[in-house]
C-alpha cells in the first residue's frame, strides 16, 4: 500500500472513533476487516497483530496509534499558554 494511502486509512480510523485505548500500551483497532490489538512496547515500538503487518511490518492499525500516540505526547510536552 502506499504510505499516502496508508496515513490516509490510519486517520480515517482515528476521525471515526475506531481506535479505542485498553491502557498499558494496547489499542484496540476497529478495521474494514476485523478487530485487532496494536501494542506499543516500553521503547515506543509499535506492533499489530493483523495479517497486513504480520506480512509487511507496517498497517493502516498501527499507524494509526503511531499517530494518536504522536500527537498526544506533543500536547503533553507543549508549555501551557497562560
Amino acid at each position: 500500500m502506499p504510505f499516502g494511502k496508508l496515513i490516509e486509512k490510519a486517520e480515517k480510523l482515528l476521525n471515526s472513533g475506531r481506535v479505542e485505548a485498553l491502557g498499558g500500551g494496547k489499542y484496540n483497532v476497529v478495521g474494514d476487516h476485523g478487530t485487532y490489538i496494536v501494542v506499543e512496547n516500553y521503547d515506543g515500538k509499535i506492533s499489530c497483530n493483523c495479517p497486513g503487518f504480520l506480512k509487511r511490518g507496517r498497517c493502516s492499525h498501527s499507524t494509526a496509534v503511531l499517530l494518536l500516540t504522536k500527537t498526544s505526547k506533543r500536547r503533553k510536552s507543549r508549555p501551557s499558554k497562560e
